[in-house]
């Protein structure tokens, strides 16, 4: 028999039911017989509370996607005006006013040509959208260019095509016999023009080589999210455009990650001034209340498709909730706080002060690389071994002391909500600094 719902709520309580019954996402379940799992009763602002009062600030806005800070008051009572009309209809021979809004708002912010909108569900999913939809493009055109290229150190989501295109040996290796096909070309190893030159021979040599078998490129612009906040230069993006163009290569800019705002502009192919000829976006499309992706893609990509019934050109491809009103209406109310908040001039300042803050960790031995683009900030911890889990570390000091942080191996960053204030900036950073000098010192230990 299952446990009765548990009435009267505490931390110990509800983790304990939990481990009863909830496998969690990338998590080794095995750590939680000595690593706590926390429960949450609410949230507001940049801070979670739990159910006996402790508050952590969300350092990373839980998995990069609240923007506006957790229960926006405006958001919020969008949701809730939606909620009261229409909560979901299916999208196939049917439509409704804000998926009508949002793909009308989306084509006017997003780069030149990216006319038109193909909902999907999450990040993953919309990757899996825009390879299918390129490979298909290709096939009814009577080209089969069944190979797609990606760079090294890449992420594109955990699904089977998004995790052929990735390169974080931890999420694909089990999967690799499952896997679609793929050539790596490098990330550029830094932002130094020559690394950029060098990467950029590089991908030129590849489709000299393949391009006619290559369906498309896809790319996290400018930061490598899951690949430990790796940075490269926008000059890369511009050759990359130059060359897929070149070799009638598509070229898919997954802007899940660094979407809406995270890179100091609104998206970042905007620093490179290009325009790919699809544009994945999730995550704070809605302001991290509720799933939702789409596809951004041009016009010659979409008439492609456009055939009579019976012509085998069809795109064929759904979800259930594929443009949920809800959703959709969360994202036109984060668009709305874009355009009356002077969001992203307000972030330049934000970013310039992590960046001022986070400068003191060089006087530690064993922080590296720091490095920033945008909202999004971090260093490594060198010296010690993955096996050692360092980051594990920080995090649990981190949550002892009422900050979220959790490091991609020895990679510490901070993607906070835009709304934080500098207090919390100096309590965020000022954290992860005790965190690394007491392992510098061999203080912290557990």
């Amino acid at each position: 028999m299952h446990k009765d719902i548990i009435k009267t709520v505490s931390n110990n309580e509800l983790s304990s039911t939990d481990l009863e019954f909830i496998f969690h996402p990338c998590t080794q379940m095995k750590d939680h017989e000595t690593l706590p799992i926390i429960p949450i009763s609410r949230g507001e602002g940049v801070y979670l509370y739990d159910f006996e009062g402790n508050k952590y600030i969300d350092a990373i806005s839980s998995w990069w996607v609240n923007l506006f800070g957790h229960c926006n008051a405006y958001i919020s009572s969008e949701i809730k005006k939606q909620l009261d009309t229409l909560e979901h209809v299916l999208l196939a021979g049917f439509t409704h006013q804000p998926a009508v809004e949002l793909a009308h708002r989306l084509v006017d912010i997003t780069p030149n040509g990216l006319d038109r909108v193909f909902y999907a569900d999450n990040g993953s999913s919309a990757v899996e959208v825009a390879l299918k939809m390129s490979y298909h493009y290709h096939l009814n055109r009577g080209e089969k260019r069944d190979i797609f290229l990606s760079l090294t150190n890449s992420y594109h989501g955990e699904t089977i095509g998004a995790l052929s295109v990735g390169a974080v040996e931890l999420y694909k290796e089990t999967y690799k016999s499952m896997l679609i096909k793929n050539i790596q070309t490098p990330v550029p190893k830094s932002r130094d023009s020559k690394d950029t030159t060098e990467a950029l021979n590089k991908l030129e040599k590849i489709l000299q080589e393949s391009g006619n078998q290559i369906s498309a490129m896809i790319v996290e612009p400018l930061v490598q999210g899951a690949g430990a906040m790796h940075i490269y230069s926008p000059e890369y993006l511009k050759g990359a455009r130059e060359l897929t163009k070149a070799y009638g290569i598509h070229l898919i800019a997954d802007e899940i990650m660094t979407g809406f705002g995270r890179t100091g502009t609104m998206f970042a192919c905007e620093q490179a001034d290009i325009s790919p000829d699809m544009m994945t976006l999730s995550k704070g499309l809605t302001g991290g209340y509720l799933p939702l992706s789409v596809v951004m893609l041009t016009n010659d990509i979409y008439n492609a498709f456009y055939c009579d019934y019976g012509d085998n050109k069809s795109f064929l491809h759904s979800h259930s909730y594929t443009g949920n009103p809800l959703a959709c209406r969360a994202a036109l109310a984060t668009l709305d706080i874009f355009e009356k908040d002077n969001v992203i001039n307000r972030n330049r300042e934000k970013s310039e002060y992590i960046l001022k803050s986070v400068k003191r960790l060089e006087n530690l031995k064993i922080v590296s690389n720091i490095r920033q683009c945008g909202m999004i900030t971090a260093f490594d911890i060198v010296g010690f071994q993955p096996s050692e889990r360092i980051g594990l570390q920080v995090y649990r000091y981190g949550l002892d002391n009422g900050v979220l942080l959790r490091p991609l191996g020895n990679t510490i960053y901070f993607m906070p909500p835009y709304i934080i204030e500098k207090s919390e900036i100096d309590k965020m950073i000022d954290t992860a600094y005790e965190a690394v000098k007491r392992i510098e010192e061999g203080r912290i230990s557990y």
